[in-house]
């Protein structure tokens, strides 16, 4: 059956200005149909033949998970947002006022959430490199500028400012030349991340470009590529039947070949995106190559928020040679509102879904909130003095030394991200508030935004 799909299997997107024209928009009411329209104006969208063909569950739909993973709903805007936008559109408004429109409600949304824009963007001979970002001690991220779409856009992305047309948002560099010199200079840099949009949306031919200028500077501190990709859950005939589907594999080939570790760092966000024939084998493939597959999702309502969804993704990525990695947190930004999860609620879904499964699933951390100190664990629930504490350690630190400490928070059952929380024992900051602050000593206001000591 794979064999044949090079025939049946051309890639075809589905966005704002032509979803309509997807057979199985039928089983949609008008007005679900409205809702994506509406909504697609303010946040990214884009699907495509597999995901809609393979994946979404159409008699599910609207809550069949994928479609909510792909396609827009009403509920990921606020009603205010949502109103100003369906009634400008429905009073007729130019396409002028409504991207002005958008864009005030976008500005609403926290386009660069945990400083990544601010904060994370490297310096080299006094030029801003603006297509990297360097936050932890050991891995700088590379946003090629031809990677900075995907095959599909998900619904949750912490990243769709890079989708939406403001250039000011966009991550991006071209030049392989400064990325290399970078890497050169800072020798503690062990790990490389490509990332975006997605750098498999990239053909070959330019992806290899980048690839070869990093090999042949032969840059001896680099020891770990990393590629943040999707392809593997949206459109696994990347690597079977593509006119460079060979081609992106002996590319895998030659990085393990240089002594380079190759992690492909792969998401998925539910057991369906497991399932087909086509992603298993092209899981196959990507490992013959000497690559490593890590997973990651972040945990959602409305989409994986239940400890069977978790334990049965984890124990099939084990099952396909795949190593599970992180449980994330929905991001402050975007539709978080519509998507969070309270941090003990998942806490509690990632226990339950741990106490499932065996071991080797257990390689998994989380569940991991990407705050602007770091990258933050729910180590769960305790009592203290017959207080109960809500207990965390980083994972990751803008400063290394603030890894693995334990530290405790007032518990709140209600919470969602960092700056929902105050520190436990009377006390007025948490342990790296201080440096942190120091760190960002000339952006005023910012101890606030970690949360509210008034």
């Amino acid at each position: 059956m794979i064999a044949n799909q090079k025939e049946v299997q051309v890639y075809r997107s589905f966005a704002q200005h032509n979803f309509r024209q997807i057979p199985q928009i039928i089983h949609l009411t008008d007005e679900e149909i409205m809702d994506i329209d509406v909504v697609s104006h303010v946040l990214p969208f884009k699907t495509n033949n597999y995901v809609v063909d393979e994946l979404i569950n159409w008699d599910n739909v609207p809550d069949d998970p994928i479609f909510t993973l792909t396609f827009p709903r009403k509920e990921m805007l606020i009603p205010e947002h949502y109103n100003k936008m369906r009634s400008a559109m429905e009073r007729g408004a130019t396409k002028n006022e409504i991207k002005i429109l958008a864009n005030e409600i976008r500005h609403q949304l926290n386009p660069h959430p945990a400083g990544q824009l601010e904060h994370n963007v490297p310096m080299i001979e006094g030029q801003r490199l603006s297509g990297m970002q360097h936050k932890y001690r050991q891995t700088v991220l590379f946003f090629p500028s031809q990677g900075q779409t995907c095959h599909a856009y998900c619904s949750f992305c912490f990243r769709w400012p890079q989708f939406v047309g403001m250039d000011e948002w966009k991550f991006a560099m071209r030049e392989s030349e400064l990325m290399v010199k970078y890497l050169k200079a800072h020798t503690e840099v062990t790990d490389l991340l490509f990332t975006g949009g997605d750098p498999m949306i990239m053909k070959n031919k330019i992806f290899s470009g980048y690839i070869n200028a990093l090999l042949d500077a032969d840059i001896p501190n680099l020891q770990t590529i990393r590629i943040g990709t999707k392809a593997l859950g949206y459109w696994p005939y990347k690597f079977l039947t593509d006119d460079d589907a060979e081609d992106t594999l002996r590319t895998f080939e030659k990085i393990v070949k240089s002594g380079k570790n190759l992690a492909i760092m792969a998401h998925f966000n539910h057991p369906v995106e497991l399932s087909t024939p086509a992603v298993q084998e092209a899981i196959k493939k990507v490992i013959a190559t000497g690559a490593q597959i890590r997973t990651q999702s972040p945990i959602m309502r409305n989409i994986n928020a239940d400890p069977k969804i978790w334990a049965e993704m984890w124990r099939k990525q084990v099952n396909l040679n795949c190593i599970p990695y992180y449980m994330f947190l929905a991001r402050d930004t975007g539709a978080q509102h519509y998507f969070a999860i309270p941090l003990v609620e998942a806490w509690e879904i990632f226990r339950d879904a741990y106490q499932q499964v065996s071991g080797v699933c257990r390689t998994v951390r989380g569940p991991s909130m990407s705050a602007t100190p770091g990258k933050i664990q729910i180590l769960g629930v305790s009592e203290v003095a017959g207080k109960k504490v809500i207990t965390m350690r980083m994972l990751q630190g803008r400063n290394p030394d603030w890894i693995a400490k334990p530290f405790f928070a007032e518990y709140d059952k209600d919470a969602i991200w960092l700056d929902d929380l105050k520190p436990a024992f009377g006390e007025k900051k948490f342990f790296f508030e201080d440096e942190l602050a120091q760190m960002f000593h000339e952006e005023l206001g910012f101890e606030s935004r970690i949360h509210n000591l008034e």
